[in-house]
Order: C-alpha cells, then sequence, then structure tokens
C-alpha cells in the first residue's frame, strides 16, 4: 500500500514539472508584456530575411490570450491562437495518461492531417508575408 502511495506520488510530481513550467511562463509574460519588454529573443528567420515565420508573433499572442484580448492575439499570431486549444487539449489527454500511469506515445496522425496541417502552416505563412496595398 506504500508503495503504491509512493508511485502515485512520484507520478503526479513528475506531472507537476510542467504545469509549473506553464504557470511560471504565463507568470513572466503577464509581468513583462512582450509589447513593452526587450528581453525576449527575436525570430532567426525574420531577423535574416524580414520575413514572418508560422510562429512569429506567437509570444506576444500567448501573452494577449493571458490578458483575455482574443483579437489582439489573432492579430498577433491567428494560427498559433486558433491551435492553442488543440495543443492544451493533447497536453491535458497525456496529463492525464501519466497520472494513469500509462505510457506516453508521440501522437501519430494519419497522412492527410499531417499534410493539412502543413498545408495550412503553408499557406498561412505566404499569405501573413504578401504586401498589404
Amino acid at each position: 500500500m506504500i508503495h503504491r502511495s509512493r508511485g502515485r506520488l512520484a507520478t503526479v510530481m513528475r506531472g507537476a514539472s510542467p504545469l509549473a513550467l506553464m504557470a511560471t511562463t504565463a507568470a513572466v509574460l503577464l509581468r513583462f508584456p512582450p509589447t513593452q519588454s526587450t528581453f525576449y529573443p527575436q525570430c532567426p528567420i525574420y531577423a535574416a530575411f524580414h520575413l514572418a515565420c508560422p510562429g512569429c508573433g506567437g509570444t506576444r499572442a500567448l501573452a494577449a490570450l493571458l490578458r483575455g484580448h482574443l483579437g489582439l492575439a489573432l492579430h498577433f499570431n491567428a494560427l498559433i491562437t486558433l491551435a492553442l486549444p488543440f495543443a492544451l487539449g493533447y497536453g491535458i489527454v497525456c496529463y492525464w495518461r501519466l497520472l494513469q500511469g500509462r505510457a506516453f506515445r508521440w501522437p501519430q496522425p494519419p497522412l492527410a492531417a499531417t499534410v493539412a496541417a502543413t498545408s495550412i502552416t503553408l499557406l498561412f505563412t505566404i499569405l501573413r508575408n504578401l504586401p498589404l496595398q
């Protein structure tokens, strides 16, 4: 009985580290908004080519979401803003599996889903770099 409790506690503690990391990240983003702080790294793709990669604006979008500004988050990076609920859902499923003592498995989506996600990301990247005139 004691060994089972210790095993469960160890599992919960292992699972707590990603939650602590997410809480710390949220606290930093709320305390030091990316639009007002200069210590956040600049995108190397944007620095080299002056083109926005699919992730550009993601930090600002996440900070806007934490403050409840969905429209602003969509403006900064619509792809990350719209993909975030799926990522959170997958994270919750993984955490639940960890608490149940089941092994972690990387997702194995069908080829069509992989092609669709890649195509959407590519299209998003092209469209966001077109000049608006």
